[in-house]
């Protein structure tokens, strides 16, 4: 099976959750801390392809900085988005796994094991 990566927070009961079904598969992803290594703009730009949505469908809308920075403005470009993502990266939605050329947001958890079904 190929290798699954997993963006994680740790403090998000949404990822503790979609890791704990991993691992109870006898799967262990790659778990990246994306709060403590926060992906490059060019990162970004490949998980948006293998999640096959557009930026502003991983934004976190609840978080203060989403507002702080007015990133509902419908004139800021894919461009903008990504780098404010980079930026602050508590803005990304997660989990997101990733196996191969797909890649899942895990919400609910258990559509993680949509990248299993191979």
């Amino acid at each position: 099976m190929e290798p699954i990566t997993l963006y994680h927070n740790p403090r998000c009961s949404k990822s503790r959750a979609a890791l704990a079904l991993l691992r109870s598969r006898g799967i262990e992803p790659d778990v990246v801390e994306y709060l403590k290594t926060p992906p490059s703009v060019a990162q970004l730009r490949g998980l948006l392809a293998q999640l096959q949505l557009p930026v502003r469908e991983v934004l976190r809308r609840g978080e203060a900085v989403y507002r702080e920075l007015g990133l509902d403005g419908p004139t800021l470009t894919a461009a903008a988005l990504l780098q404010a993502v980079h930026e602050h990266p508590i803005l990304l939605e997660r989990p997101i796994a990733v196996r191969g050329e797909r890649a899942v947001i895990g919400r609910p958890p258990e559509r993680v094991c949509e990248l299993l079904d191979d």
